[in-house]
């Protein structure tokens, strides 16, 4: 048996989602149907996924998505990671403006068993549902990596990137009353941690080898690869990873400074199911497992 994986990334920025399409892709149980990127140079984006596709022999549509947020300025303009595509092969024509209609296809072509990954701004995923109110009804389920969702801390924090870099699309989502989700937050996926020296020893061969290129942008300025994506990926394969509550989200979007800010409340009958705790210790143990064997 195999789960049909629909992919949302940024691909290019932290280096957690190529570390996500790398797991993917060696997943046995998982069966991807494509690609779709979002936020700035979102092209480039997609030919950082079509290389990780070609290193793992696999031919998966890739569809750029939304290169701006719906309202607000862009705060990610680069796909930093994109000076090492000369060092592997990759795709370079890609279909434009298609990739809402192609996300929209593939679910009702699969209805009631597709699970949607959303591991970047929520752009698309808004613009998904807003042309077509009846696909949160034919999807399987909806997994995020947005938001942080500590209530305690709430006040003190400030928003998850996912969320912040496209408030608005944030607050649709998680606003949508016909949609329930899934969604682990930085609070959570912040537990699951490498330093650079760590990851140059694992990252080496199959198809962690790509990956470690394409980090060389991201160690220039950081000393640790956090898995926030490769995490909410892990969990739908194995969803002992994590813990869980149900709650109701509240997305911020009066205050600039708190724009997309996740509030959360407990609710048993709450359509929003939230990562409140990680194994660490098992999810490295899944994810090279799975990313060795390849």
């Amino acid at each position: 048996m195999t789960t049909k994986i629909l992919l949302d990334t940024d691909i290019g920025s932290d280096i957690d989602d190529a570390v996500c399409l790398a797991y993917l892709l060696a997943q046995p149980e998982c069966e991807l149907l494509g690609v779709t990127t979002v936020t700035g140079e979102a092209v480039e984006r997609a030919k950082m996924a079509s290389a990780l596709c070609r290193v793992a022999g696999k031919r998966v549509p890739i569809y750029p998505g939304a290169d701006q947020p719906l309202l607000v300025p862009q705060r990610q303009p680069h796909a930093q990671q994109k000076g090492a595509l000369p060092h592997w092969p990759h795709d370079t024509d890609f279909p434009r403006g298609q990739a809402v209609p192609f996300l929209r296809d593939m679910i009702r072509a699969h209805p009631g068993d597709v699970t949607l990954l959303a591991i970047g701004p929520l752009t698309n995923i808004a613009l998904l549902f807003h042309v077509d109110p009846e696909l949160p009804g034919l999807l399987k389920e909806l997994v995020l990596m947005c938001g942080v969702f500590s209530a305690h801390l709430s006040a003190f924090m400030t928003p998850e990137w996912n969320a912040r870099v496209d408030p608005h699309a944030t607050a649709m989502v998680f606003g949508n009353p016909a949609l329930a989700l899934r969604t682990v937050g930085t609070d959570v996926t912040s537990r699951v941690v490498m330093d650079v020296d760590a990851v140059r020893a694992r990252f080496n061969s199959g198809l962690l080898r790509p990956v470690l290129d394409f980090s060389a942008a991201w160690f220039e300025h950081y000393d640790v690869l956090t898995f926030h994506d490769p995490l909410a990926a892990a969990a739908i394969f194995d969803p002992a990873l994590c813990q869980y509550t149900r709650g109701e989200v509240e997305v911020g979007l009066g205050d600039p400074a708190q724009a997309g800010m996740t509030f959360w409340r407990p609710n048993e009958r709450g359509r929003h199911t939230i990562a409140t705790a990680v194994d660490a210790e098992r999810f490295f143990e899944h994810f090279f497992a799975v990313c060795d064997a390849r």
